[in-house]
């Protein structure tokens, strides 16, 4: 088993998920007390929110890239930012370490093309759902359609992303809230779509959905453990 390194704390509520996805799946996989061979490095979110929105994202860069080659060191074979919004930045992380990088968005992509769907509606963060890092790679590498919600709805997504799930907090009107945006973006022909912030499957489940979702958490997780298990 090669060893798994996530870089998480983008929130730490979802990379409490990763930790535990990751670790069922290989007990799953081999049975017993089997149990992933992992590091973690988990970043205090707080700085990093604030450089965010004030678009100091070569800040944010040097705090991740750091954090990654400390991963690295530990004896990661292979790196898995625990977050969606943050690989804007996995050019430059990738720079800094010598240990592969396992994109959310192409672990995503490989799920949906198996899937046979060719169009998706896009949730997450305004950076993810409005800059081309995500959706780019999405429509460029692998040929997906994206689409997502108008600019009110997008703010939104944003606004319980950051004010509600980062802080733990669950609650049933905003979930009603999504999943009506939910319901318009398969009215403008999404086929299905993706979660694409690892704090939203905390709040929208594949039951309240009317059309299927990607839980790119759980996407992530299931992709880093197979990496980890190959050839055994």
């Amino acid at each position: 088993m090669r060893t798994i390194g996530l870089l998480g704390g983008m929130s730490w509520e979802s990379t409490a998920t990763y930790y535990r996805l990751i670790n069922e799946t290989v007990r799953e996989r081999l049975g017993a007390l089997h149990s992933a061979e992992l590091v973690l490095y988990s970043v205090d979110f707080e700085p990093l929110e604030r450089m965010q929105h004030r678009g100091d994202w070569v800040g944010a860069a040097r705090v991740l890239a750091r954090a990654a080659s400390g991963v690295e060191a530990a004896g990661a074979a292979v790196l898995v930012l625990c977050t969606n919004t943050m690989h804007k930045l996995a050019p430059q992380i990738e720079l800094a370490i010598g240990i592969p990088l396992l994109h959310i968005a192409d672990a995503a992509a490989g799920e949906i093309r198996e899937a046979g769907i060719s169009t998706v509606g896009l949730l997450g963060t305004s950076f993810t759902m409005e800059q081309e890092f995500y959706r780019g790679r999405l429509v460029e590498r692998h040929g997906i359609e994206v689409l997502i919600p108008d600019e009110r709805e997008r703010e939104t997504v944003h606004r319980v992303i950051y004010d509600e799930l980062c802080a733990g907090e669950i609650r049933d009107d905003s979930r009603a809230e999504y999943v009506k945006i939910i319901e318009g973006l398969a009215a403008r022909g999404a086929e299905a779509v993706v979660l694409g912030c690892t704090e939203i499957p905390l709040l929208v489940r594949p039951a309240d959905s009317p059309i299927p979702i990607f839980d790119t958490t759980a996407i992530h997780a299931r992709r880093a453990v197979e990496w980890a298990l190959e050839g055994e």
